[in-house]
């Protein structure tokens, strides 16, 4: 029994089963699709952007912030690759326009950072401000026009980010991977990342402990905006092409990987691999639904209700979660009992009165 629980308790596990069943359903409602290998390739292809971006996220709700700019940040650092690739010439073009895409994007954070953590912008505002601010510079840059780049599938960079092993299998699933497991090594074995969980948890705390804050966010968010960026280069190189605004839509889906992955909207908790596992939930839902001959309109809805059940889950599996959950359906039920409080009162009341 205590081997049962140990091995519930492992990050990300209960997130992996729930994502297991909803597999397991959809192969029994839709057999001819979710038997063959050819639709979890299509997961491959289009959940590691989402997920990339929601990684990052999970370090910043662990430490009790919001970032809400990561989509321009994504659109930022395609326009940034695609125009260098298409104005530059040389072999080295590409790997250029990467590098400085990356760079715009730790610019982007570190400035999110900088009126976050030293002028004391609440970071929902501050972040809000720079998605409308750099979606803006994006659209003026480009002019409103997106750029074709369809011969970056010539190239060796295209191939080693965005190609297939063996011909079949999407490599940026093999990155996002790769990330989840090294950022998971940083929240959980470095002291970046205990610094993240602190202040989450109390920044006065983690003052006293001798963590720079101030410091630690602004890093914080300056590898948000590179992870964000990475995610719109695979982005921008598998479709082969830019446009102004590919980062919208990014958003929820990446908020909801985080939060049924298990990472605590208060902070001072993250779970890298229950946002891996939630990120593949999320971005399997929609073609589960539409191959089940279920209507497309009840596509959010069920969304919502696995959701739901699977936050339900990450509380009951908690620690005392059981107890918590069970007191709080006591509270929100309707005292019938004759000795109660709402019914015995009244009855004294009206003695006194008598």
């Amino acid at each position: 029994m205590k081997t049962v629980r140990a091995v519930f308790k492992l990050e990300g596990f209960p997130i992996l089963l729930v994502l297991l069943a909803l597999y397991l359903v959809f192969i029994i409602t839709a057999p001819r699709v979710f038997l063959g290998y050819r639709i979890y390739m299509s997961f491959l292809q289009t959940v590691p952007p989402v997920l990339v971006c929601a990684l990052g996220l999970t370090f910043v709700i662990t430490a009790g912030e919001i970032d809400l700019s990561f989509p321009a940040v994504i659109a930022l650092a395609g326009f940034v690759f695609a125009w260098i690739f298409k104005n530059i010439e040389g072999p080295l073009a590409p790997w250029l326009g990467f590098a400085l895409a990356l760079a715009a994007g730790a610019l982007v954070g570190y400035v999110n950072g900088i009126l976050i953590a030293r002028i004391g912008v609440p970071s929902i505002m501050a972040t809000l401000a720079s998605q409308f601010f750099w979606y803006g510079v994006t659209v003026l840059l480009a002019g409103g026009l997106q750029m074709d780049i369809a011969d970056i599938q010539d190239n060796v960079i295209h191939e080693i980010f965005v190609g297939r092993l063996f011909s079949v299998v999407p490599i940026q699933a093999l990155w996002g991977i790769a990330l989840a497991i090294f950022l998971w090594f940083i929240l959980n074995r470095h002291k970046f990342g205990e610094a993240v969980m602190f202040i989450g948890d109390n920044p006065n705390v983690a003052r006293v402990m001798g963590i720079n804050v101030e410091a630690t966010r602004v890093r914080l968010f300056t590898m948000m905006g590179v992870i964000a960026a990475f995610g719109g280069l695979l982005v921008t190189m598998e479709i082969n092409v830019f446009f102004p605004t590919q980062g919208q839509g990014f958003m929820l889906p990446a908020l909801a990987s985080v939060f049924i992955g298990g990472t605590s909207i208060a902070g001072g908790l993250g779970s890298i691999f229950g946002t891996l596992f939630g990120a593949y939930i999320i971005g399997s839902l929609e073609a589960g639904v539409v191959a089940s001959r279920i209507s497309g309109y009840w596509v959010q809805l069920v969304q919502g209700v696995v959701m739901a059940a699977v936050v339900v889950l990450n509380i009951l599996l908690e620690e005392g979660g059981t107890a918590r959950f069970t007191s709080s359906l006591r509270r929100w039920s309707v005292p019938n009992r004759p000795d109660s409080t709402l019914d015995v009162e009244p009855k004294r009341d009206n003695v006194a009165l008598k």
